[in-house]
C-alpha cells in the first residue's frame, strides 16, 4: 500500500468539511450516517434511506440536495401514484394542433421520492431506466434526463402498514442504504430546543454547484487504488459467493459499486489513495441491502456482512 499522504487539492478538503459540518447542524449526532451520504452522492450514487417515521430521513435528503445547489423536486410516493406521475405525458394542444410532452418530477437533478415503498411495484419500476440509464421512454420517445441525476429515496421498514418490498432488481440501483436510528439523548435536547431542523434544511445556503460536484466526482475517480487493495475487494466478494453467509453473492456490478463507494470515502478522508479502512467503513451500507443472510445465520443482513468482513484477512 503506498503511504499516508494528504491530498494535493485543498479546495476540495475545505469545501467537504464545510459541506459536513452544514449537514452536522441540520441532522445533529449523526455525523457517521451524514459522511456516507455525502460518500454516495460523490461516488454518484443513488442513496435509500430506510428507518421509522420522524427520526429524519427527509430532512437529511432535502438538506443534501440544498447543500449541493442543484434543481430538486420531491415525490410523496402513495399507493395510487401512477408511472406517469413520474415520468410526465403527452398532452395533445387544440392551438398548436399536435402533442406536446409534459414533463414529470423525474425531470430534475435531485428527486426526493418520500416513502419510495407506499407505491406499487408498477410504480417503483418506472424508476429503473432513470436511475440507471438516466433517462425515460415515454410513448416510445427516449428522453435524456438533466445531468447530474441522482435519487435519493426513503423507505419506511417492511412492516409497517402499506409497504411494499423494493424490487431487487431496484434495490442494486442503489449504491447505499443507511439507516439513522433514533437520536442520543443530548442530540435529541438539542433538537427540542431548536426551532425545528426541517426549517433549517430549507434555508441552508449550497455548497456546491453542478460543475463543483463534477470536479469532485472526477476527482473520486482519480483516487488510486493498488493491486491488493482491488485483490481484498475481490476476497470479499468471493467470500459472499462460497454460501457460507448469503444466499446468492455479490454481482460484478456491486464489485464496481464497492471500488467506486470506498474511492469516494478516501477523498472524504482526505487521502488520494483506498486504504483497507475505507472499504471496511462504507461495506454494509454498500452491499447489505443486496444481500440476503442464509437462514442458519440468525443474524439481519448488516450483522452478517460485518460478520463476513471479520473473516477475510486484510492485504
Amino acid at each position: 500500500m503506498k503511504p499516508t499522504a494528504p491530498l494535493s487539492t485543498e479546495p476540495s478538503n475545505t469545501v467537504l468539511a464545510t459541506l459536513l459540518a452544514q449537514l452536522g447542524r441540520v441532522i445533529v449526532g449523526k455525523p457517521e450516517q451524514i459522511q456516507h451520504a455525502v460518500v454516495c452522492l460523490l461516488a454518484g450514487g443513488h442513496l435509500l434511506i430506510e428507518d421509522v417515521p420522524g427520526v429524519g430521513k427527509t430532512t437529511l435528503a432535502h438538506a443534501l440536495a440544498r447543500s449541493m445547489g442543484l434543481a430538486f423536486a420531491r415525490v410523496q410516493f402513495t399507493a395510487d401514484l401512477m408511472p406517469s406521475d413520474l415520468t410526465g405525458v403527452a398532452v395533445f394542444e387544440r392551438e398548436r394542433s399536435e402533442f406536446v410532452f409534459h414533463a414529470g418530477p423525474l425531470f430534475t437533478q435531485v428527486l426526493l421520492a418520500d416513502e419510495i415503498n407506499r407505491a406499487s411495484p408498477k410504480t417503483q419500476s418506472a424508476l429503473l431506466e432513470a436511475m440507471e440509464e438516466k433517462q425515460v421512454s415515454v410513448e416510445g420517445q427516449t428522453r435524456p434526463l438533466p445531468q447530474p441525476f441522482f435519487v435519493i429515496a426513503t423507505q419506511n421498514p417492511l412492516e409497517q402498514v402499506g409497504t411494499y418490498a423494493l424490487p431487487e432488481s431496484q434495490l442494486d440501483r442503489f449504491l447505499m442504504r443507511l439507516s439513522l436510528g433514533y437520536p442520543s439523548r443530548a442530540a435529541e435536547f438539542a433538537l427540542l430546543q431548536g426551532n425545528g431542523h426541517r426549517q433549517m434544511a430549507d434555508e441552508i445556503p449550497p455548497v456546491l454547484d453542478a460543475q463543483g460536484l463534477q470536479t469532485l466526482q472526477a476527482q473520486v475517480l482519480a483516487v488510486h487504488a493498488a493491486d491488493a487493495l482491488i485483490a481484498y475487494i475481490q476476497d470479499l466478494v468471493a467470500a459472499s459467493r462460497d454460501g457460507r453467509w448469503f444466499v446468492q453473492g455479490l454481482s460484478p456490478r456491486a464489485a464496481i459499486a464497492l471500488l467506486r463507494a470506498a474511492k469516494a470515502q478516501a477523498l472524504v478522508s482526505g487521502r488520494d489513495y483506498v486504504a483497507p479502512d475505507d472499504v471496511q467503513a462504507i461495506l454494509p451500507q454498500v452491499i447489505a441491502h443486496r444481500l440476503h443472510p442464509i437462514a442458519s445465520a440468525g443474524r439481519g443482513a448488516v450483522e452478517q456482512v460485518r460478520a463476513m468482513m471479520q473473516a477475510v484477512p486484510l492485504p
